[in-house]
Parts: C-alpha cells; sequence; structure tokens
C-alpha cells in the first residue's frame, strides 16, 4: 500500500509548484507597469497622470494599486488648486482705490490660499504614507520613484514654496488699505487720482506701494513657475 500512494502523493505535493510557476504573472506585470510609467509619465512634458483603462489594469496586476497612490493624490490635488485661477483674478488690484475698497476680498482670497495650502500638505502626506507601504522591485521603483516625484512632490513642493510669495503680495495690499484707513483724513481718493495732505503720510504711502510693486513681481514669477509646472494638466 504504500509503495502505491507514494508516487500519488508525491504527485499531490509538486501540483501546487507547477501551477504556481505556471501562473506567475509578476514579471510581466512588472515590466508593462514600468513601460508605462516611464512612458506615459516620466517621458512625457508636464505633470500628466492618465486614467488606466481596464486593460491597462488588468495587465499590471497587484501594481495598478502603485499607480492608485499617485492618482488618488492628483485627484485631490486637482480638486484644491482647481479654484486657484479665480481665486488670483479675485486677488487682482489696479489701483489705490481698488486695494481700499476690496480688503476684505483680499483678505479672503489670502484665507483660501492658506487653506489651499494645508489641504495639499494633507494630501502629499497621505500618498508619502501609502509610497511608503509599497513593496517594489529595484528595478520598478527607480522608475517609480521618478513619476512619483515628477506628479506628486514637485506640483506639491512647488506650490508649497511659491506660496509664501503670494501671501507676501496680500499682505502688502492689506498693509496698505489698513495705512489709508488709519489716515483717511489726510488721504483723499477719486477714482485714479490720490491726495495726500500731510507729507510724512505721503512719504510712507509711497514707500508702501513701493514695496507691493515689487512684490508683484515675485508673484508673476511665482506664477509663471506654477504654470510652467502644471503645463499639460
Amino acid at each position: 500500500m504504500k509503495s502505491l500512494f507514494r508516487p500519488f502523493l508525491l504527485l499531490v505535493a509538486a501540483l501546487p509548484l507547477v501551477l504556481a510557476a505556471c501562473g506567475d504573472k509578476e514579471p510581466e506585470q512588472r515590466a508593462a507597469f514600468t513601460q508605462y510609467l516611464q512612458t506615459r509619465i516620466v517621458d512625457k512634458p508636464g505633470v500628466r497622470v492618465p486614467a488606466l483603462t481596464d486593460e491597462e489594469k488588468k495587465s499590471f496586476g497587484d501594481y495598478a494599486a502603485h499607480y492608485a497612490v499617485i492618482t488618488d493624490f492628483n485627484s485631490g490635488m486637482d480638486a484644491s488648486v482647481k479654484p486657484l485661477s479665480s481665486i488670483m483674478q479675485k486677488g487682482a488690484v489696479r489701483s489705490l482705490s481698488d486695494i481700499v475698497a476690496r480688503r476684505d476680498d483680499l483678505k479672503g482670497v489670502q484665507t483660501s490660499l492658506n487653506d489651499m495650502g494645508e489641504a495639499l500638505k494633507e494630501q502629499k502626506s497621505k500618498a508619502d504614507a501609502a509610497r511608503a507601504q509599497l513593496k517594489q522591485p529595484d528595478d520598478l521603483k527607480a522608475v517609480y520613484d521618478k513619476a512619483y516625484d515628477k506628479t506628486v512632490s514637485l506640483p506639491a513642493d512647488t506650490f508649497r514654496d511659491v506660496l509664501p510669495q503670494l501671501n507676501a503680495t496680500f499682505d502688502s495690499s492689506l498693509k496698505i488699505a489698513d495705512y489709508v484707513q488709519a489716515h483717511k483724513a489726510q488721504i483723499e481718493i477719486s477714482g485714479p487720482v490720490v491726495k495726500v495732505k500731510d507729507p510724512a503720510v505721503q512719504a510712507e504711502l509711497n514707500q508702501l506701494l513701493q514695496d507691493l510693486n515689487a512684490q508683484a513681481k515675485n508673484l508673476q514669477q511665482a506664477q509663471t513657475r506654477m504654470q510652467a509646472v502644471m503645463l499639460g494638466r
């Protein structure tokens, strides 16, 4: 009996090994995912994060979840920064009377920018934590890191860096609005015409306006930098 069953038991024991070897698609899935990251993200200009087709998800296997770390962040970022253009338009001023009349708008814009920055910071932290849990072979990790840096780290870090420049511009505008309010007895504004009765007040107001002009240049540079990073979105 022992001699009859021994070959059968050996066959059963060996069967899972044969099935596992035939069903292991990880190398193919890894190669497909690596190529996708390289050709569709790393090699493309701008911050592009295409949505996967059902066929692509199937070809990537479990690695589709790795891609979801990137897409989830970008979906959250898109929702957070979508109002940026309208916010900046709302904060645009063209004259001293604009600054004074729209002080509350400027304060609201500054609050919106800070809220946007906090939301993006939280999304970046969430993405970083998810990325830290990923198990990737070295060849995939090298390409994934490049794609992650380009589509997650770069836009998040750029916004974080330019936010102080944006805030500084609105700080200067708010200082002017507050100064005019505090010295309204000496300052008369009629459309584009500004008359100041006290020379000392005029000198201080001129300095504040010069500071604002300097900050406006920084603001333009910050916007240009953001647009360069977000090109192609």
